[in-house]
């Protein structure tokens, strides 16, 4: 799953255990939207590097 996915579907546990007292559920709303956020930043990374090597080659 893409990072944005990770992050709604983060968002959308964390309000169905507010929802519900379910805090297993928030919690693991919270560790998907972190996981959601950790693989935006990592995919901006490898953008980064793919572009500065691409830039070196040419």
């Amino acid at each position: 799953m893409g990072g944005k996915t990770d992050e709604v579907k983060g968002r959308i546990k964390e309000a169905a255990g507010v929802v519900t007292g379910n805090d297993k559920l928030r919690a693991e709303g919270k560790t998907d939207q972190a996981v959601g956020k950790v693989k935006e930043v990592a995919d901006k990374a490898v953008d980064k590097v793919k572009q500065t090597v691409k830039k070196l080659r040419d």
